[in-house]
């Protein structure tokens, strides 16, 4: 087999045989066939797209280019969730200690971000001594007693995805529905997983900014941990405006606390209560989705899901005293309130920009090398749908360079758009993609 010919079968419309694609993977994660053979694919899939059955052999062979976590030997059904990315998106430092709470395992691996804010290992280091550094046996062992564990994702989980990605990325063969669906799916399926919830974002601040795209990626998703035995869901949320009020990674845990407290925002904490109940089903622990909301309804009201958290920080060598008292929680040393020039309803905001507001104050990545400052960031009072006076409170700004936070604050105040007249803001949950 020659990856010359495959090019070239690719390039002239033609459908690559499933042995056709676990030679290219695993020739390709060996280092056997160079970068510019495989650009050269890339951009053949590109033009000429990845029928379901390429997709799905795609998936597979990426998933098995490295180690498939073994959780067997974790009891019961263990669920993951999944989200393609937003601004705010702190959901998965909320959601997995309310699920755990409700007797559902969640073994999960989750990464850094880069970009406009922080991943969810970042946001857990808000808590002094929290690692995700932690072994298979620890993270095994961990779930089996608590319910519940995070860990980094290892180099060996789906290594063909890293080389590809990287690639994929400087060579503008990102946005093609088949490899965006099969770079995620294929790390969901090695991580173990017997259901996967995803969480796909669209909108301004999101990956997929057009709704039908983010439509078409998560049936093509679903389809994928279908064909693969995961029994998988989707809901697709909107990510126009930043997801509940807080923006940086300790300001964002502090949001998920008080979620946790049943005091979170009515988006967020919305939001939380539909992937939890899609979970709670997958998981065999809700009859259905009113069963499922009683539940986690429950689990906040007794303060399990709030204990729950603190369990899960201290035996990943947190801190779990700031869970109880935020003001543990990283500090910025300059908070100042950003208002409003404007008298009239808030029309749109440009949530990607709020990100990047984030980033230009530390709370994000530029480069993988980046350090974060896990301290920094914004906490809206104001969004879609709201009146505000000239003079009143946007939002609270947390910084730690004056010269970073008047950069910051010229920003937000461009991002945000005014009518005279009251503006409806659009539905969170847009719709749940089963199959």
């Amino acid at each position: 087999m020659r990856m010359y010919d495959l090019i070239m079968k690719k390039r002239n419309g033609g459908v690559l045989s499933r042995e056709e694609i676990e030679y290219m993977i695993k020739e390709y994660t060996a280092d056997h066939i160079p970068d510019y053979q495989m650009s050269a694919m890339m951009m053949a899939i590109y033009f000429q797209g990845m029928n379901a059955d390429e997709t799905v052999a795609l998936t597979m062979a990426m998933a098995h280019s490295g180690d498939m976590m073994d959780l067997s030997a974790i009891s019961g059904t263990k669920v993951d969730k999944h989200s393609t990315g937003g601004v705010g998106d702190k959901t998965s430092i909320a959601l997995t200690p309310m699920v755990a709470a409700c007797g559902v395992k969640i073994a999960k691996m989750s990464g850094r971000g880069l970009g406009h804010t922080g991943g969810t290992i970042d946001k857990l280091e808000s808590f002094e001594g929290f690692s995700t550094g932690i072994s298979a046996e620890h993270f095994i062992d961990q779930v089996n007693k608590i319910g519940v564990s995070i860990m980094g994702q290892t180099a060996d989980i789906a290594p063909a995805d890293k080389k590809l990605y990287a690639l994929r990325d400087v060579t503008a063969t990102v946005d093609n529905m088949s490899l965006i669906a099969s770079s995620i799916m294929s790390k969901k399926l090695a991580s173990g997983a017997d259901a996967i919830v995803l969480d796909v974002k669209t909108g301004s601040g999101a990956f997929m900014k057009k709704e039908e795209d983010a439509f078409a990626l998560a049936k093509e998703m679903v389809t994928l941990g279908n064909m693969a035995g995961r029994k998988t869901i989707a809901v697709v949320s909107d990510m126009d405006q930043p997801l509940g009020c807080a923006v940086g990674n300790a300001l964002e845990v502090e949001e998920a606390v008080a979620t946790l407290r049943g005091e979170g925002p009515e988006d967020f904490t919305k939001l939380c209560m539909t992937l939890g109940s899609y979970m709670l089903i997958a998981g065999g622990t809700a009859s259905d989705e009113e069963d499922a909301m009683r539940k986690l309804k429950q689990v906040i009201e007794d303060g399990s899901a709030l204990n729950k958290l603190a369990e899960f920080v201290q035996a990943q060598g947190g801190d779990p005293n700031a869970v109880y008292d935020t003001s543990l929680l990283p500090k910025a040393s300059i908070v100042e309130e950003i208002t409003s020039d404007y008298d009239g309803y808030i029309s749109k905001i440009d949530c990607d920009e709020i990100g990047i507001c984030s980033l230009i104050l530390g709370g994000g990545r530029e480069t993988k090398e980046s350090l974060i400052d896990l301290s920094v960031g914004l906490i809206l009072h104001k969004k879609v749908g709201d009146h505000v006076k000239v003079g009143e409170s946007l939002a609270t700004i947390h910084a730690n360079d004056p010269d970073k936070l008047n950069a910051a604050r010229d920003r937000f105040l461009k991002a945000y758009h005014f009518l005279d007249h009251s503006v409806q803001p659009a539905a969170l949950i847009k719709g749940i993609v089963r199959e």
